[in-house]
């Protein structure tokens, strides 16, 4: 069965269409404040047929100087002025012209000569058309700024996921080769049952971590997904040594982080504390809620270090500097990042950020959505311009492709 959309839309997320209806309820407005204003003096209603004239004859001339116009904003401001005031000039005197033209004809015997007509008609030919350039070139304006404004954010956005991706990708190599080290050895004995299990093992962590984008953030459920598929081809090198355990509220599963955060903390786990050891280590990642926050501890059972190791940099090619850059371009100063370590006592991480859901950040966009198009159009309308938002069903948040369109009139 189809659905009839009834969301609210961005008045310019179609600009055509936001030209169009602008462009017809103006004139409409002008035909009946004319009409009304003659009625109210007491014209008699033949009248109403100049008046219906004038207004189609102002409509047909402001869509031709909408396409003059259209051609001018990429000019220099004193040609584009120039132009525009030269073409404003011929327009408003077409519209006189037509409007004395139409009324001596109406009126074959009237006194008043063409000029005076002329003249008459010419004042507001150039009031009206002239009113009607200059909301033109103000909506105009207006929308290239909020344009210029988005494709800024959208700059800045690509940005921190560039360097998010990055940041990213430096995570693989070392884990990449110490697996692929360990199967050519495997190999070299020729284990191929426990060869083939680890490279069966890689493909599906490998596979599990390219479904999700390098900018994206999953939830915690997801993230301890991708850490049992790790462990999984770890515990094949170290057997019994490794002994991982989960702590996991589930009130924070559906918390949302960056992909491949805790990935790492594992890895230097393992390097630092059950590597050295002949025994072995416990790791424990535990994740619970503290608050509005999800305050996430990675802990092991190694050696540990008589100092914060926070800029470490031979854990995993970047070490724990890595996941604090992370942090801080995804969240700022809202996320924080603590280690604890004492000689024999082991080494902690502690991982403290924001309680969000995607069901949370996805309401929220669609209200700052509707916020910024209600200021929008009452910063050209006025503030009573958009007060049925709140009646009707958010949207999602307008793309930079709704001001693009070539066949935009405005």
């Amino acid at each position: 069965m189809a659905v009839i959309d009834i969301r609210s839309q961005p008045f310019f997320g179609n600009k055509n269409r936001a030209f169009w209806n602008l462009q017809s309820a103006g004139w409409a407005g002008a035909l009946i404040l004319r009409a009304v204003g003659g009625i109210s003096n007491g014209l008699p209603l033949s009248f109403l047929v100049p008046v219906i004239i004038s207004t189609i004859t102002g409509y047909s001339i402001s869509l031709l100087l909408s396409v003059v116009y259209k051609n001018l904003f990429n000019r220099r401001p004193i040609v584009t002025w120039t132009i525009t005031a030269a073409t404003l000039t011929l327009a408003a005197s077409l519209y006189a012209f037509i409007d004395a033209w139409v009324f001596l004809i109406q009126n074959p015997t009237t006194e008043t000569a063409f000029g005076t007509l002329f003249l008459g008609s010419l004042f507001l030919g150039s009031l009206m058309l002239g009113a009607w350039s200059a909301l033109y070139y103000a909506i105009n304006f207006f929308l290239r700024v909020e344009e210029q404004n988005d494709q800024l954010l959208q700059l800045e956005t690509q940005a921190t996921r560039a360097q998010l991706a990055m940041l990213r990708y430096q995570l693989n190599p070392h884990f990449l080769f110490n697996t692929l080290n360990s199967i050519s050895t495997l190999v070299l004995l020729r284990q191929t049952e426990p060869a083939n299990a680890m490279l069966s093992r890689l493909s599906s962590f490998l596979r599990h971590t390219l479904v999700n984008e390098v900018h994206s953030r999953v939830t915690l459920a997801q993230e301890v997904e991708t850490l049992h598929l790790y462990l999984d081809i770890e515990k094949m090198r170290f057997e019994e040594r490794l002994r991982p355990k989960f702590d996991i509220d589930p009130n924070v599963r559906d918390a949302l982080l960056p992909s491949l955060l805790l990935q790492p903390l594992v890895e230097n786990a393992i390097k630092y504390a059950v590597t050295p050891k002949e025994e072995g280590a416990d790791i424990l990642v535990s994740a619970h809620l503290d608050r509005d926050k999800v305050r996430i501890i990675v802990s092991d059972t190694g050696p540990g270090t008589a100092g914060p190791i926070a800029k470490n940099t031979h854990s995993t090619g970047v070490g724990l500097g890595n996941i604090q850059e992370r942090l801080k371009q995804a969240y700022g100063d809202a996320a924080e990042f603590e280690t604890r370590s004492s000689p024999g006592q082991g080494f902690e991480v502690v991982i403290a950020l924001p309680f969000e859901t995607r069901a949370q950040i996805e309401r929220e966009a669609a209200d700052d959505a509707v916020t910024k198009d209600q200021e929008r159009n009452e910063a050209i309308f006025g503030e009573h311009a958009y007060n049925d938002v709140e009646q009707r069903a958010p949207v999602n948040p307008p793309v930079m492709a709704s001001y693009q369109r070539k066949d935009d009139r405005i």
